[in-house]
């Protein structure tokens, strides 16, 4: 249970996923408690960044015990909302979009995908991964009727602002943005935009490895 929503920083709750993803392999591994030291030199982190992490949601561990692995893992879900039979559907089944429905674990990550729009008449009326795909024009009827929490778009740059501003009229909390366009949302305060662009990460690399030499060395 989150202590005081308003103290927790962005960069905790963005190493919460990580700290989820961490101790789920170690339950794999057949791990059942775990210091902070210890998972702090697991994850790249220090004993005292995890404990402060930890804090700002309520106490999880015992002086001389460490943490359960298992029982911090679904605390940690909890936090996240896992468990909370959150909805999705995705605009766009092009070459991303497509990918995404075959491919990620939606369901492993606390969504259930129920539904894909699209313009192309070749994949209107189709399943996709054992998803149906219906036309951009039976959105709004769709989204009267559905509980939609997020709309995932993977739609073209041109109508990623269009088709945002249909999945917020349609009453969902949230956009998991693929377009590598920042949407411009008016009176949409309530509604979270996550922007995933594949060129910053990759930039971030090169400036990282940008920064040495040919020996590795890093330069003056």
């Amino acid at each position: 249970m989150k202590k005081n929503n308003a103290k927790v920083s962005v960069a905790v709750i963005r190493r919460l996923p990580r700290y989820y993803r961490h101790l789920s392999e170690l339950m794999q591994q057949g791990t059942v408690r775990i210091s902070s030291s210890a998972l702090g030199r697991s994850m790249g982190l220090t004993a005292s960044q995890i404990r402060q992490d930890l804090f700002c949601f309520g106490g999880f561990g015992q002086q001389g015990y460490g943490y359960n692995v298992e029982k911090l893992r679904d605390e940690i879900g909890d936090i996240l909302g896992i468990n909370r039979g959150h909805t999705a559907v995705v605009l766009g089944v092009g070459n991303l979009g497509h990918a995404l429905i075959q491919n990620f674990k939606f369901g492993n990550n606390g969504f259930n995908l129920e539904a894909a729009f699209d313009i192309d008449d070749d994949v209107i009326g189709t399943n996709v991964g054992n998803i149906p795909v219906y036309g951009i024009d039976e959105l709004d009827e769709y989204l009267r009727l559905h509980r939609v929490d997020i709309g995932v778009l993977t739609v073209p740059r041109s109508v990623a602002n269009t088709m945002a501003e249909q999945l917020v009229r349609g009453g969902v909390k949230g956009i998991w943005n693929f377009t590598n366009l920042e949407l411009k949302l008016e009176g949409a305060q309530d509604v979270v935009v996550e922007n995933v662009h594949f060129a910053d990460s990759l930039l971030t690399l090169s400036y990282m490895i940008s920064g040495r030499d040919h020996n590795g060395e890093e330069e003056e």
